[in-house]
């Protein structure tokens, strides 16, 4: 890879790979450890990819590894204001915030689905997890923020 190649993977692919990490990690310190990281490795990686569809979900899949690898894995709530808005967000910030709330395996299946586009079978890939585990963490995710988005509702 050249360093031109390598220059525009960073700006096309670098505020995705912070995002998912900042989602798994929920610390802005981390995710930007994760992000270096998985940068580095993207550098040094020799082969060639298929696709840009391909690099994409290899630095997706590197990102999570690195991320199950960090020594500081919080299980704490995030918010949304240290995260950098994805360039196809949704209006609603709110939302975003409340899936930021959700238990981490909650959170990454569906951040990766709804915000990331990605299919249950692909993220099962990602997070090494069967396809309908993936299914049931999303279904619960739903009901998760329908009761949330319900309670605030009532407030």
């Amino acid at each position: 890879m050249t360093g031109e190649e390598f220059g525009a993977a960073v700006d096309r692919y670098g505020d995705m790979v912070f995002r998912v990490a900042f989602s798994s990690l929920g610390r802005r310190e981390d995710a930007e450890d994760v992000t270096q990281e998985v940068l580095l490795k993207l550098w040094r990686e020799e082969k060639s990819f298929e696709s840009e569809e391909h690099r994409r979900f290899w630095l997706i899949r590197v990102t999570v590894n690195e991320c199950r690898k960090s020594a500081r894995w919080y299980k704490r709530n995030v918010t949304v204001e240290e995260m950098p808005e994805p360039a196809d967000a949704p209006e609603s910030r709110e939302l975003l915030d409340t899936v930021m709330g959700l238990p981490e395996k909650l959170r990454v299946a569906a951040y990766l689905f709804y915000y990331e586009g990605y299919s249950t079978r692909e993220i099962g890939r990602l997070v090494s997890a069967p396809e309908a585990t993936v299914r049931s963490r999303l279904a619960r995710a739903r009901e998760r923020l329908r009761e949330i988005l319900k309670e605030e509702e009532n407030l």
